[in-house]
C-alpha cells in the first residue's frame, strides 16, 4: 500500500460525527480523494467519505516503534507513543506528503524518521505556547526543518516574531467554509428574531459577556429571544462544570435558552434561521470559525475585535470589545431595531465568506509548499 497525501490529525481530535471538533471538521472538508486521515481511535463510526485509519496503542510504546527508528530527543512521553504508532501507519502507506495538524513535536518527530517524505505543519493556535515552538529559536528550527502555515495572518505573525523569519518563511492558509453544502440562504425577512451564540460554553469565548448583554438588550427588544447552543466540550457527553452551573442562573435571569451540544449541521442550521449571531470571544482566536461561518449562513455578525477575528470579519460584521458587555448590548440592540442594518451587514458578510470558500481552500492548499 502506497502513495497519497496523509493528514494527521492531532492525538486528541476525534474523526468521527458528534466526536469531531474544529481541525477534524476542516480536514475532512480539505481532504481530495486519495487522501488518508490519521488520527486516535474514535467511539462511534468514522466519517465514511474520507479514508480514516486509527493510529491505535495497542501496548508499550517500545513494540509499537517502527525497529528502523529511534526516539528523538526532547520529545514528551504521551505525544512519543501517538507518534509511535502515527509512524507505524506511516511506514505500510508511504505516503507522497504528509500534513501534520497542530503538533510541532509530532511534526520534528516524524521529520526525524521520515527525512525524504515531504511534510507540512498546519497551525491552528498561538506557537508561543506550544512544545518545541514556544522560544524564537525553536520556530526557526521548526520552520528549516518542515514547511509551516498558519491558519491567519494574525498567527503567522505571532510565529515570526522575534525571529529572523519572514513573513515568506510561514504560509497562510485560511480555513474554510465549504459553500455548497450550507443550508439555503435565507432573506433576511425569512429569518427569525434569534440572537445566537454558538461555541464552547466557556469564558474565553465570551458567553458569559453574551448573557451580560442580552439581560440589558431583551428587555428593549419585544419578540426577540437569545439562546446559546453548546457545552464545556465539542460532544454530547461534555461534562457539567461550575462555570456552565453558574452561567444557567445568570442565563434563566435573563431570559436566555441554553440548548446544549448539537451538531455541527444542526448548529449550521441555526445560524442559517438566526438575525443574529454574537462570537464575543476573549481568547485572541486564531481564525474564527464561528463567524466565518454564521457570515457565510447569512447572519448578521457581531465579533470580538481580538486575534484573528477582525481580519477574517473584515468590514462585515461589527466588533466590539468581549469586555464591555454595554457595547455588546448597544450593538445587538442596533442590529436588533433596525432591519436595513441588519440586512446590510448580512449581506457584507455572505459576500466575504466567498473569499474563503472550500475550492479556493484547496487550490491554496494544493499550492502550499511541502519539504
Amino acid at each position: 500500500m502506497s502513495g497519497g497525501l496523509v493528514t494527521v490529525l492531532p492525538p486528541r481530535e476525534r474523526f468521527a460525527p458528534g466526536e469531531a471538533g474544529a481541525v477534524a471538521l476542516l480536514v475532512r472538508s480539505l481532504a481530495e480523494p486519495g487522501e488518508t486521515v490519521v488520527g486516535g481511535s474514535t467511539t462511534g463510526q468514522p466519517f465514511q467519505d474520507v479514508r480514516f485509519l486509527a493510529a491505535i496503542d495497542r501496548g508499550p510504546w517500545r513494540s509499537r516503534w517502527p525497529r528502523r527508528l529511534s526516539p528523538p530527543f526532547g520529545v514528551r512521553f504521551g505525544p512519543l507513543r501517538y507518534a509511535a504508532s502515527v509512524a507505524a501507519v506511516l511506514d505500510t502507506l508511504r505516503p507522497t506528503g504528509v500534513e501534520i495538524h497542530n503538533r510541532p513535536e509530532i511534526a520534528l518527530a516524524l521529520r526525524r524518521w521520515f527525512p525524504d517524505i515531504p511534510m507540512r505543519l498546519v497551525l491552528h493556535n498561538d506557537p508561543l505556547g506550544m512544545r518545541k515552538a514556544g522560544s524564537a529559536r525553536e520556530r526557526e528550527t521548526l520552520a528549516r526543518r518542515v514547511a509551516v502555515a498558519c491558519v491567519s495572518g494574525w498567527l503567522r505573525d505571532r510565529y515570526i516574531s522575534k525571529t529572523s523569519l519572514s513573513a515568506s518563511d510561514v504560509a497562510v492558509l485560511p480555513n474554510c467554509v465549504d459553500l455548497g453544502a450550507l443550508p439555503s440562504l435565507r432573506a433576511e425577512t425569512d429569518r427569525e428574531k434569534l440572537i445566537l451564540f454558538a461555541g464552547r460554553v466557556v469564558a474565553d469565548k465570551g458567553v458569559d459577556a453574551f448573557v451580560a448583554a442580552c439581560a440589558e438588550a431583551l428587555p428593549k427588544l419585544p419578540g426577540w429571544r437569545a439562546e446559546i447552543i453548546g457545552a464545556d466540550r465539542f460532544g454530547p457527553d461534555s461534562p457539567e462544570t461550575p462555570f456552565l452551573s453558574a452561567l444557567r442562573v445568570r442565563a434563566a435571569s435573563a431570559g436566555v435558552a441554553m440548548a446544549g451540544y448539537k451538531s455541527h449541521d444542526a448548529v449550521l442550521e441555526a445560524m442559517a434561521s438566526a438575525a443574529i449571531v454574537a462570537a464575543p470571544s476573549r481568547w485572541s482566536e486564531p481564525f474564527g470559525l464561528v463567524a466565518l461561518e454564521a457570515m457565510a449562513c447569512g447572519a448578521a455578525l457581531i465579533a470580538s475585535d481580538r486575534g484573528a477575528l477582525p481580519e477574517v470579519v473584515g468590514e462585515a460584521g461589527i466588533l466590539v470589545d468581549p469586555d464591555r458587555p454595554d457595547v455588546l448590548g448597544d450593538a445587538i440592540t442596533r442590529l436588533a431595531t433596525d432591519r436595513a442594518l441588519r440586512a446590510d451587514v448580512a449581506a457584507r458578510g455572505v459576500a466575504r465568506a466567498a473569499n474563503y470558500d472550500l475550492a479556493r481552500a484547496r487550490a491554496r492548499r494544493a499550492a502550499s509548499e511541502m519539504r
